[in-house]
């Protein structure tokens, strides 16, 4: 009981936080009276929020960017799903490369508290729960232990198992904290790279016809070709040096549906 009471603790004084920041900016300016901030749950909530953190940006870009960390680091260490949207509103509130720069630490920063949430508090849990993922991922690492960085890089970029199972499981795996973080930080930059590029993509976009135009086509068709890039050499690195099932080397790179 002391662990699930320590992470509840936790998660309150999280909670409370993240509600605290996200109320100052609800209630300040007149796209703010009134409104209640909540994370999107579909395209439709993401573009309003995204026009509504666009306007207040103007003047608080400083308070935008620390309510984003915020939202971002907290579903990352709770392991909720959804980052994708998140993502995208990087995108279109800092631009392609800055909010690469700023998902790709965040993404990182996040899964590794995650990590060390669930190295604290869940280990029990996690085994309890998912008694035969937990051994399906024992038995594989145990196997590619010998390049094991490579290892968890593939399984970033050819999820077998769901990234937010993948960081509460590592502690349990024995994974050392240092390749779990620079795994996802490089593993993950495809991932990344897509949801950002198509948020500032779509930012700049004012009518469902400019979606369809041959520009807005391209830059979309380039960005997938360059976001494969990194999955193709992984793939190929491990048919000669990782030992993995021939389902798993089958998986879909950048899987639409990847929570981390």
């Amino acid at each position: 009981m002391r662990p699930l009471c320590g992470f509840l603790v936790l998660l309150g004084a999280a909670s409370c936080g993240l509600y605290l920041l996200s109320a100052r900016l609800s209630t300040g300016g007149p796209l703010g009276a009134g409104r209640s901030l909540k994370f999107p749950s579909d395209l439709e909530e993401l573009r309003e929020l995204a026009e509504f953190l666009q306007y207040y940006k103007q003047e608080h870009q400083s308070y935008v960017l620390l309510l984003f960390c915020a939202a971002y680091l907290y579903k990352q260490s709770f392991a909720i799903p959804g980052s994708s949207f998140l993502n995208i509103l990087a995108g279109a509130l800092f631009g392609p490369w800055m909010g690469l720069l700023l998902c790709s630490a965040l993404t990182s920063v996040g899964a590794t508290c995650c990590y060390l949430l669930s190295r604290a508090f869940g280990k029990q849990f996690v085994v309890y729960w998912f008694p035969d993922k937990v051994a399906m991922l024992q038995r594989k690492v145990e196997e590619n232990r010998s390049c094991l960085f490579f290892f968890l890089l593939f399984l970033r970029l050819f999820p077998i198992t769901p990234n937010w199972f993948l960081n509460l499981a590592s502690p349990i795996l024995n994974i050392p904290v240092s390749q779990f973080f620079f795994s996802v930080l490089i593993g993950l930059i495809p991932y990344n790279f897509i949801c950002v590029q198509t948020g500032a993509i779509l930012s700049q976009i004012t009518s469902l016809d400019a979606i369809f135009s041959w520009g807005t086509l391209l830059k979309l068709l380039a960005i997938a070709m360059v976001a494969l890039i990194p999955g193709t050499l992984i793939k190929q690195f491990s048919r000669t040096h990782l030992k993995l099932d021939e389902k798993d080397q089958n998986v879909r790179v950048l899987n639409g549906k990847k929570s981390t």
